[in-house]
């Protein structure tokens, strides 16, 4: 005999809720976990605060491990270091000026770590781009203007990238293999493109010439203290009312954005920030005559976090650089073309690094068959993961290049002040790697595990 067919009517009526009951939480699932971070519906400084420390409780520990590691690495090598010079103005300009290299490097490493990838080829990609440049320059022989030939040295860095890009995603060949043989062949390009010309393979940037100082100045060049003050004020001025405005059409709107509160905090820090590098950089640093003012290298490595934070956080390629960091099928059949974001990915990885190369050239005042491209590539791994970019895919910011090439600019600044060997500064940064990955491993575990629960 067939079923009866079950009358609506008997269904049984959904409980009612008693107006003395609490709203039900749309947002959570079952067992009134919530589904969305707690943080995105703070409504107070106080619910954004208690949020964020849940967050960190549960295994989300973002930037926090690497600025508590800032922190003690300034602790440490202030109380240790001769005289307690590591936090004077010089020191500590000098310091930005030998990390600059590896913040950019790490930020362009960073393309490819969000994709799960690897790209060990910056290490020579970058200067043979620097040296590019380095060789138009030169008056004896080509003498080109110094931005022409830094436009060429990075449009060879991107097309470097597309190439091994290619390789990459339309042959699918492993990225390890195709950019650790990248690294060999681009070696053996640097050396080439040495040889041109006749400077024994060192061409130089020392000199009275135009576009030579250009170059030149790109690492050691600055502005004078009265224009530090108004590019910080334009600058802290710019983002603090993007930031505000943001926030407060999100509101009007009706969607959700952080307290009033936070983003005067944040605005409030940024000013903080900004007056606190301008004034250490006003400070005359030379032991005989004057030398005082921002570096260029500072605005540079600002402009490339400015530019890349946009990109990743901003726009719909980062967005899709994120889906397929952490699901490339569940991309796919999204409809994402991969294989299209992830060749470009490689290209912006490696025109990152002909950025790079030209702050290495100029810090170095030329280029020779010296190049330590593998160290380069590896402090660059070691910089984005220890600044929280995850090895796994998915997770990381362009920020993170940057605080991670603090910390290795720190311990090769503060051991140097010690007279440390070399191959301390090795050892102490791989442990401070094994750190970084432990963490990043930790912390992922936390939060499935945390995700289980709530199933």
């Amino acid at each position: 005999m067939a079923d009866p067919v079950p009358n609506p009517a008997d269904a049984p009526l959904a409980p009612v809720q008693s107006p003395t009951e609490p709203a039900v939480d749309l947002t959570a699932a079952e067992g009134g976990a919530p589904l969305v971070p707690a943080e995105i519906g703070a409504q107070t400084m106080r619910e954004y605060v208690r949020a964020a420390l849940l967050r960190i409780r549960g295994g989300e520990s973002g930037m926090l491990p690497v600025v508590l590691g800032l922190v003690a690495i300034v602790i440490v090598f202030q109380a240790i270091s001769p005289h307690h010079v590591f936090l004077s103005a010089g020191n500590i300009v000098n310091l930005f000026l030998q990390s600059a290299v590896f913040m950019v490097l790490a930020m362009a490493e960073t393309f490819a770590l969000l994709l799960g990838e690897i790209d060990l080829s910056i290490g020579y990609v970058g200067p043979v781009g620097a040296v590019i440049a380095v060789q138009l320059v030169q008056p004896s022989t080509s003498n080109w203007p110094w931005w022409a030939a830094i436009i060429v040295a990075l449009l060879a860095c991107a097309l470097i990238g597309f190439l091994q890009g290619t390789l990459v995603t339309r042959l699918r060949l492993p990225s390890f293999i195709v950019t650790l043989a990248g690294l060999l062949i681009f070696n053996g390009v640097l050396l080439i493109v040495l040889a041109i010309g006749p400077f024994s393979g060192y061409p130089s940037l020392s000199g009275p010439q135009t576009n030579v100082r250009a170059l030149y100045n790109l690492m050691w060049g600055h502005i004078t203290p009265t224009q530090g003050w108004i590019v910080m004020a334009l600058i802290v001025a710019g983002l603090g009312a993007n930031l505000y405005l943001r926030d407060s059409r999100r509101r009007r709107s009706g969607l959700v954005a952080p307290p009033v509160s936070l983003s005067v905090v944040k605005i409030l820090f940024m000013a903080v920030v900004g007056i606190a590098v301008v004034w250490v950089c006003n400070v005359n640093r030379a032991a005989v005559g004057t030398l005082e003012g921002v570096p260029w290298a500072i605005f540079i490595v600002l402009g490339v976090l400015g530019a890349w934070t946009f990109l990743l956080q901003r726009t719909r390629y980062g967005r899709y650089i994120y889906a397929i960091g952490g699901n490339p099928e569940a991309a796919r059949r999204a409809g994402i073309k991969v294989t299209s974001i992830r060749t470009w990915a490689f290209v912006l990885c490696s025109f990152t690094a002909g950025i790079g190369g030209l702050l290495y050239a100029s810090y170095l005042g030329g280029m020779s068959n010296n190049v330590n491209g593998g160290q380069l590539v590896l402090y660059a791994v070691a910089a984005a993961v220890i600044g929280g970019t995850s090895l796994f895919g998915g997770r990381g910011k362009a920020v993170h290049g940057v605080l991670g090439g603090l910390v290795i600019g720190g311990i090769y600044n503060g051991m140097y002040l010690l007279g440390l060997a070399v191959q301390w500064e090795f050892i102490v940064t791989g442990g401070v790697l094994i750190g970084a990955v432990t963490i990043d491993a930790v912390s992922r575990r936390g939060s499935a595990s945390a995700g289980v629960g709530r199933v």
